[in-house]
C-alpha cells in the first residue's frame, strides 16, 4: 500500500531525503536571575552522568542547600560575562555561530541541515532533534562538543538524544561523534591558536597551563578514560609546539563537592607557581570549544586575581578556539568524515 493509499488528499505529506547535523554543548541558563538559574542548575546537577551519588543521599543536599545557596552566586558570576547585546551567555552565541558557520561550510553538500542545542537549558535536544526529523532528516550526525570524552559530558548528550529518539514512532538514523583529543587537525589548531596569542604579548610566558575541567577521581577509577585523553591531548600539543618538558602545565578546575578530583588543581598549581617566584604565566583550556563562565570568569578574573595576590606579575588568558577560523576548521573536517556514505 503506498503513502497516497492511506493518506487524505489534503495531507501535507511527510518531509524526507535529508541529513541532519547536530552540534550539542553543555548548556546556559536563560539569565543570571535566580529563578533561571536555580532552574538550569536543578536540571544540571540531577544529572546521574554529573553527580553520581545515591539519589537518597544527593537529593537532600541538593533541594535542601545546593540550590538555596548556588543560585544567587553563580547568577553574579553569569552577569560578569553576560552577552548583554543579545541578552544570553557567551557559550550560547558562540554555539549558535559555529552552527551558522558551519552551514554556511557544508553547502556544496546538498540536502544537509544543521543546527545546535545545549544538552542542559535551551534550546532542547529534544526542540531541535524533532525539528531536523520535521524538516526531513532521515539521517542525523549528532556532535558533542567536547574533545575528550567523559561519563559526564559526551554520554550524557547521547543518552538525552536516544531518550527523545526512544519517543519516536519514525525515528532517524543517528551517528554520534567521538571524542577528538588526539585528531590532527585538534591538536594543529590549539598550537595555532597559542602561538598567534603569545605573539601578541608584551611578555614571554615562563609557564603555560592546560586547564582541563576536572571530574571526581572516582570516576576516572571506575574507568572513565577522560583523564588518558585530556593527557595526550597535552602531549602532542607540547609536540607540536616544539615546547621543553615542563613548559605546559596540565592540571584541572571546577571542582565542585568534598570527594577529592582530578589533581594537579588548576587553582593551587596558578597559587603555587607565583609563590615560587615564577612571574609570568598564560593559561588556555583546551576541553572547552567555546568560552563560557568556565572560563571567562573562573581563569580569566579569577586565575588572575589568585596569581597577581600571591606575587605574579603577568597573566594572560588565551581565548578558546570558539568560532575563529581554527576552531571552525576543526567541526568542519570532523562533521564531513562523519557524513561519508551519507551525503
Amino acid at each position: 500500500m503506498s503513502k497516497s493509499e492511506i493518506l487524505p488528499a489534503d495531507h501535507p505529506g511527510v518531509a524526507t531525503g535529508k541529513v541532519g547535523v547536530l552540534l550539542v554543548n553543555l548548556g546556559t541558563p536563560d539569565g543570571y536571575d535566580k529563578k533561571n538559574m536555580r532552574k538550569y542548575l536543578r536540571e544540571f546537577l540531577s544529572d546521574q552522568r554529573v553527580i553520581e551519588w545515591s539519589r537518597l543521599y544527593w537529593y537532600p543536599i541538593l533541594y535542601g542547600i545546593v540550590l538555596n545557596t548556588r543560585p544567587k552566586k553563580s547568577g553574579a558570576a553569569y552577569e560578569t560575562i553576560w552577552n548583554r547585546e543579545k541578552n544570553e551567555s557567551p557559550l550560547r552565541t558562540f554555539t549558535r555561530s559555529q552552527s551558522e558557520k558551519l552551514s554556511n561550510s557544508l553547502k556544496d553538500l546538498a540536502g544537509v541541515v544543521v543546527d545546535w542545542g545545549m544538552r542542559y537549558g535551551n534550546p532542547s535536544i529534544k526542540e531541535r532533534l524533532t525539528q531536523l526529523k520535521d524538516a526531513g532528516c532521515e539521517r542525523i550526525v549528532i556532535f558533542p562538543l567536547y574533545p575528550q570524552y567523559s561519563a559526564s559530558t559526551t554520554a550524557t548528550v547521547n543518552d538525552k538524544a536516544f531518550e527523545v529518539l526512544s519517543g519516536m514512532r519514525w525515528m532517524p538514523a543517528i551517528r554520534t561523534v567521538y571524542a577528538y583529543h588526539d585528531e590532527p587537525v585538534y591538536i594543529r589548531a590549539l598550537a595555532d591558536s597559542i602561538r598567534n596569542h603569545l605573539a601578541g604579548l608584551d611578555f614571554v610566558p615562563e609557564k603555560v597551563i592546560a586547564s582541563f575541567h576536572g571530574i571526581p577521581k572516582s570516576y576516572f577509577e571506575k574507568g572513565d578514560p577522560y583523564h588518558c585523553h585530556c593527557l595526550k591531548t597535552s602531549r602532542l600539543l607540547q609536540e607540536e609546539l616544539g615546547w621543553d618538558e615542563g613548559r605546559l602545565i596540565t592540571c584541572f578546575q571546577s571542582r565542585f563537592g568534598p570527594e577529592e578530583w582530578l589533581q594537579p588543581y588548576t587553582d593551587k598549581t596558578i597559587e603555587k607557581l607565583a609563590k615560587e617566584g615564577v612571574k609570568n604565566i598564560a593559561v588556555f583550556n583546551p576541553g572547552f570549544v567555546s568560552d563560557c563562565l568556565e572560563t571567562l570568569e573562573e581563569i580569566a578574573v579569577e586565575g588572575a586575581d589568585i596569581f597577581h595576590q600571591a606575587g605574579g606579575t603577568n597573566f594572560s588568558h588565551i581565548p578558546c578556539l570558539n568560532d575563529s577560523k581554527e576552531g571552525m576548521m576543526v567541526i568542519e573536517e570532523i562533521i564531513r568524515r562523519e557524513l561519508q556514505g551519507w551525503v
